[in-house]
C-alpha cells in the first residue's frame, strides 16, 4: 500500500458524501416548493416537511378515489344501464364540508324530478350563500355542483341538516 493512496480514497469518499448531501438538500428544497404555500418564507425542518408531504399525498389519494367513484356514477355499469332501460335512477347526493363552506354534488338521470332552484332555496334557508353552481351532462346523466359558504362564519352551516333536507326534497319529488 502506498502512503498517498489512503488520503486519496478518503477525499473521494468526502467528495461523494458532499455531493450526496447537496443533492438531498436540492430535493428537499424542491419538495418544499411543491408542498408549502408560495408566499411562505418559512423553511421547516425536514421531518415536518416530510410529514406535510405525506399528508398531502394521502389527501390526493382520497381525492382520486372520490373522482373515480364520481366517474363510475357517471359512466355507469351494465346493471345501471339495464335499470335505465326499465325505469328511472334515483338521484345521488354528496356533501363535502370545508369549515364554513359546503359543496353539494347532485347526480341524476334524464328524468330529474327536482328543480335546481329548490335545492338552492334549501341551502339558503339553512344559512348558506350560494357562490357558484355548475352542471354537466354526460350521456343521460346530469351532474350539478353547487359551492356555498356560511352567511355568518360564527353560525356556520350544519351539513347533516342540509343533507337531510336535500334528501327529503328529492324523495318528495322523485
Amino acid at each position: 500500500m502506498q502512503p498517498g493512496s489512503g488520503s486519496s480514497s478518503k477525499s473521494d469518499r468526502n467528495l461523494v458524501e458532499k455531493n450526496r448531501r447537496m443533492h438531498m438538500k436540492s430535493l428537499y428544497s424542491m419538495l418544499a416548493s411543491l408542498i408549502l404555500p408560495q408566499d411562505s418564507k418559512a423553511n421547516p425542518p425536514i421531518l415536518v416537511l416530510l410529514d406535510l408531504a405525506t399528508t398531502h399525498v394521502k389527501h390526493l389519494q382520497e381525492r382520486i378515489e372520490e373522482l373515480k367513484q364520481a366517474k363510475e356514477l357517471l359512466k355507469g355499469d351494465n346493471n345501471r344501464t339495464q335499470k335505465r332501460k326499465r325505469g328511472a335512477i334515483a338521484p345521488v347526493i354528496n356533501l363535502r364540508n370545508f369549515e364554513s363552506a359546503l359543496e353539494v354534488n347532485l347526480i341524476s338521470g334524464p328524468d330529474k324530478k327536482f328543480m335546481l332552484h329548490e335545492v338552492i332555496t334549501a341551502l339558503e334557508e339553512e344559512g348558506a350563500e350560494v357562490i357558484a353552481a355548475s352542471h354537466c351532462t354526460v350521456g343521460d346523466m346530469v351532474s350539478y355542483i353547487i359551492h356555498s359558504q356560511a352567511i355568518s362564519s360564527r353560525i356556520g352551516i350544519e351539513p347533516s341538516r342540509v343533507d337531510e333536507r336535500l334528501k327529503k326534497l328529492i324523495s318528495l319529488n322523485y
